[in-house]
């Protein structure tokens, strides 16, 4: 099958731990009539991963943009309030329609465009508009399945230039990219007239928000730290804006 990978990239450099979350427990969220700390906070400084997405109930996957965005939930009841820490590594995945084989080389997906559409509506856009990346991964062939990886880029070496970009972002600005306030970003994410004729020009043909626009800026900014570039190019804005454009487009 084919399958969508999300995920919001908050840098940091420890991870404490993986919370991997069904869709039953999600609901912890709602803590009861006395507030407590629930999947959400649990993540705190860690990952938070959600599996088959599309399967959780919208309304539990709307409690998320609060602390997507303040990195703090905030639980209200009729006498008694509480705020909890959330700043999270969001990470999820879904299937890229009901029956999971849309896009497949056998061609055994019956799913119906309505169906299909249905389905990935179940995310809503204020949600997607706070996902950073969403990237498609196809499924295996056969033959590859348990054959050794070839020569590539070591985890050590990836590590390395991801140090080294965090690095950067302290030097230029005194915090990670992802902290970069608006302000912020229109001072340390300026584009050369290329790029940023490209950025307005993927805005107006898909309709994104405002929020939307800042997120690709940060993601820009990344890619170029990462390739060690000091300044946001048009192949820089392009590879952002392919990470937001594969759901709609399944």
């Amino acid at each position: 099958m084919l399958s969508v990978v999300f995920f919001v990239v908050w840098c940091r450099r420890t991870i404490e731990y993986v919370k991997i979350i069904s869709v039953v427990n999600l609901d912890r969220i709602d803590s009861g009539n006395v507030p407590r700390p629930g999947e959400i906070s649990l993540a705190h400084c860690g990952v938070l991963f959600l599996d088959e997405i599309a399967e959780f109930h919208r309304r539990v996957l709307d409690v998320l943009r609060q602390p997507m965005e303040s990195g703090v939930i905030s639980i209200s009841r009729a006498a008694r309030q509480a705020e909890f820490p959330a700043r999270f590594q969001l990470i999820a995945a879904m299937n890229p329609c009901p029956c999971g084989y849309l896009g497949h080389a056998s061609g055994r997906c019956r799913c119906t465009p309505d169906a299909v559409l249905r389905y990935h509506n179940r995310l809503s856009g204020p949600l997607l508009d706070r996902i950073d990346l969403q990237i498609e991964v196809a499924a295996m062939p056969p033959a590859a399945l348990g054959r050794r990886a070839g020569a590539g880029e070591s985890t050590q070496a990836i590590a390395a230039r991801v140090a080294a970009a965090y690095a950067l972002q302290l030097v230029r600005q005194g915090k990670a990219n992802q902290q970069l306030s608006n302000t912020e970003i229109e001072q340390h994410c300026r584009l050369e007239p290329h790029g940023e004729q490209l950025l307005h020009g993927a805005m107006t043909r898909l309709h994104w928000s405002a929020r939307t626009y800042h997120r690709v800026l940060r993601v820009s900014r990344s890619i170029a730290d990462l390739a060690g570039s000091p300044a946001i190019t048009q192949p820089h804005v392009a590879e952002a804006i392919q990470y937001r454009r594969v759901l709609r487009e399944i």
